[in-house]
């Protein structure tokens, strides 16, 4: 009877883990739909309207304080609101920069749209790679951590004393990084690394907010104008 009874125990033990992140996944992706979706909204809104780019100091006061908000809140309701929050301020700086891309390029709405298509295809191409898989990545924590920070730093300076070459060398790093983190956070997802689907759609949808930045720079510099 014992012996039976542990069997059934153990036989359960990976049907409940299995379920449970499915249903991590499940929650994410449609969490990860709606703020990407009022995102788009908020970042039109800014287009239409031409808002103009709240600054670098204020962009990032506004993401690492919604972003600790955010962790602080991600067990209660109130993180779900903190998300939105987190994703619609991002979708105001992002109609700006759009625009900038748009009224400078002649073909400006194309390199949008493909950058917006690449950004489309690497996430669900990665995504689709690491679910049906179902490898576990989470050894790529490490250097995606620290290849994320070198290369926010290296922006930083690019930016401060305006080097082109550089510039286009962080947002080719970042392609690489935010692809690495897609498959790393899909694999904690699956595995048990990561199990609050609030904060796990952060992590994608800040993968792909800087994706898609980042190829639409990589896109324009290969253009002829940058």
């Amino acid at each position: 009877m014992n012996q039976s009874t542990n069997t059934a125990v153990r036989r359960g033990r990976p049907t409940e883990a299995i379920f449970a992140a499915n249903k991590l996944i499940r929650n994410t992706y449609m969490l990860l739909s709606m703020t990407l979706l009022f995102s788009a909204a908020t970042a039109g809104i800014s287009m239409v309207y031409n808002f103009p780019h709240p600054g670098m100091l204020i962009t990032l006061v506004g993401y690492f304080g919604l972003l600790f908000l955010t962790s602080a809140l991600r067990n209660s309701a109130w993180g779900i609101a903190s998300v939105f929050a987190l994703t619609g301020f991002m979708g105001l700086t992002l109609g700006p920069i759009i625009n900038l891309y748009v009224h400078t390029f002649a073909n400006g709405t194309e390199l949008v749209m493909t950058a917006l298509g690449g950004t489309g295809a690497i996430f669900v191409g990665l995504s689709a790679y690491a679910l049906s898989t179902r490898k576990d990545f989470s050894f790529m924590g490490g250097f995606v951590m620290v290849g994320i920070l070198v290369a926010f730093l290296a922006g930083i300076g690019a930016l401060i004393f305006n080097l082109p070459s550089l510039s286009l060398a962080v947002s080719g790093m970042f392609v690489l990084l935010m692809s690495g983190y897609i498959l790393y956070q899909t694999s904690a997802m699956i595995h048990g690394g990561e199990t609050n689907y609030i904060m796990a759609t952060v992590g994608l949808y800040v993968s792909i907010y800087n994706l898609f930045l980042s190829l639409l720079h990589l896109l324009a510099a290969f253009s002829g104008r940058d």
